[in-house]
């Protein structure tokens, strides 16, 4: 597993970041039973930096907690065989590991979610980890039953890792 850290943010927080950033993504990737080493990358940033990715990505001009950019399609979300999979697997020529994207996150955002829920910033950086690799692994939450699938699989991940609110 490689896992490309970079923190363009001046905040500071009471954990190492690449440290609990590897160890989401691969308990992560166990979880969901991905077959290949991975490659992702990482980077946390401020507010001005990711509304700007958002409004240029997503079309919606404000500030998020973190964005996910896949770069893997699949037949259905975790779902590592089939035509779209087969059509998309992208392999890096470095570490000869499938990559599976790009997440970014906002450091202040993540500080000032912690104490709005009234829990740690461990616990909230990991939640939008999670997140996120959910959506490099294609899961959505754009419909309904998308959206508690997502959810159900957040919880359990959460739960199985020990990270509580």
């Amino acid at each position: 597993m490689t896992i490309y850290f970079e923190n363009e943010s001046s905040q500071s927080f009471p954990f190492d970041l690449k440290e609990q950033a590897e160890n989401v993504i691969s308990f992560v990737c166990d979880h969901e039973k991905c077959p290949y080493e991975v490659e992702v990358s990482v980077t946390m940033v401020e507010k001005e930096t990711i509304r700007q990715m958002n409004a240029t990505h997503r079309e919606v001009d404000r500030v998020t907690d973190v964005l996910s950019f896949p770069m893997m399609e699949y037949d259905a979300p975790g779902c590592f065989e089939g035509q779209a999979f087969e059509n998309s697997i992208t392999i890096s020529p470095e570490s000869e590991e499938l990559v599976l994207g790009d997440i970014v996150l906002c450091s202040e955002v993540i500080q000032e979610q912690a104490k709005e829920f009234g829990h740690s910033q461990l616990r909230e950086f990991s939640f939008l980890i999670v997140h996120s690799m959910l959506h490099l692994f294609g899961y959505d939450h754009m419909e309904e039953e998308e959206r508690e699938q997502m959810e159900k699989l957040q919880r359990e991940i959460m739960d199985q890792m020990g990270i509580s609110r």
